[in-house]
């Protein structure tokens, strides 16, 4: 008699995948210092993002703004997603030295993530170089968001590391993916884009694969609290993407246009727009439930 068992799903080969990134990545990857003219003029009738991403679109607030104003807006949002980004991808490149320091250095996983390691490098000039030319400056986050980064960076393991690092890769990912091909969208803006999604597709696959791998290993307990200090991650990234500062350089008063903001349908379907790709990913893994999932939604990122 035979009898039949149900073989568990197989997941990818760890350095097969790598090794393929390795290629991609001496294929097309891209110096944003020369690629991009950093000495064009930013033209002031231009957006910066579709009017309709902009976190005021359709209140009263934005109908007190003139068409100039909401473009400058448009910019200084942009920029303020952008100082977020940096944020991140600095906690990132912290995150995966620790992980591969507990690595063999001559496995091609290994060396992927040295390799990523320097594209976010170089993407971090890149978004401040950005920020700068877009006329904004990179404000500092607010002290909880600020200190939560740096214990997150030193606690993280392993599905943490890279839940985090897809939450925020797709997210910025979604956004620049439809700026790139709109003519209506600053030139600088679409360039940085262009050379955003190329190099984040190699690290998005990379964190996806290395995320079911180490959930796949982990036990009740850890999966458990996993899901709530995701979800915090996600909640203090979220709600930060447009700082208030940003507001009063319009002639707005920032506590009133946050608040209009965090209430605004448009923004909110905005973020879950973005956000949904990821939210797929890790719902399928069981990995926003509970207590994580209740931060996910205060931050905007499962609908209304």
């Amino acid at each position: 008699m035979t009898v039949q068992t149900t073989a568990k799903p197989k997941l990818t080969d760890r350095e097969d995948i790598a090794k393929r990134l390795l290629r991609g990545s001496a294929k097309a990857s891209f110096d944003p210092l020369v690629e991009i003219d950093w000495d064009a003029p930013v033209d002031p009738d231009m957006w910066a993002i579709r009017p309709e991403r902009v976190s005021l679109y359709g209140t009263y607030l934005w109908d007190r703004l003139d068409d100039a104003q909401r473009k400058e807006l448009s910019r200084l949002e942009v920029a303020s997603v952008a100082t977020i980004g940096i944020w991140f991808e600095t906690i990132l490149m912290q995150m995966l030295v620790r992980h591969a320091y507990d690595h063999d250095p001559t496995t091609n996983h290994v060396q992927y993530a040295y390799t990523e390691i320097a594209d976010e490098c170089r993407h971090t000039v890149m978004f401040a170089k950005m920020i700068e030319k877009l006329g904004s400056r990179a404000h500092k986050l607010d002290p909880a968001a600020h200190h939560l980064g740096r214990l997150f960076k030193t606690i993280a393991h392993g599905p943490l590391i890279f839940a985090g690092a897809l939450f925020v890769e797709e997210v910025l990912d979604q956004i620049q993916r439809e700026a790139v091909p709109d003519e209506q969208i600053l030139p600088l803006v679409r360039s940085v884009a262009r050379i955003h999604v190329v190099e984040e597709a190699r690290h998005m696959r990379y964190a996806r694969e290395e995320f079911a791998r180490d959930w796949a290993g982990r036990g009740p307990l850890n999966r458990a609290y996993s899901r709530i200090i995701l979800g915090l991650v996600t909640y203090y990234s979220a709600t930060r993407l447009i700082n208030p500062k940003v507001y009063a350089q319009v002639g707005l008063d920032p506590k009133e246009a946050y608040r209009v903001a965090k209430a605004n349908p448009h923004w909110i379907d905005t973020k879950t727009w973005a956000a949904r790709k990821v939210v797929g990913t890790l719902s399928t893994a069981d990995a926003i439930t509970g207590l994580g999932r209740y931060f996910w939604r205060r931050a905007g990122l499962l609908g209304r």
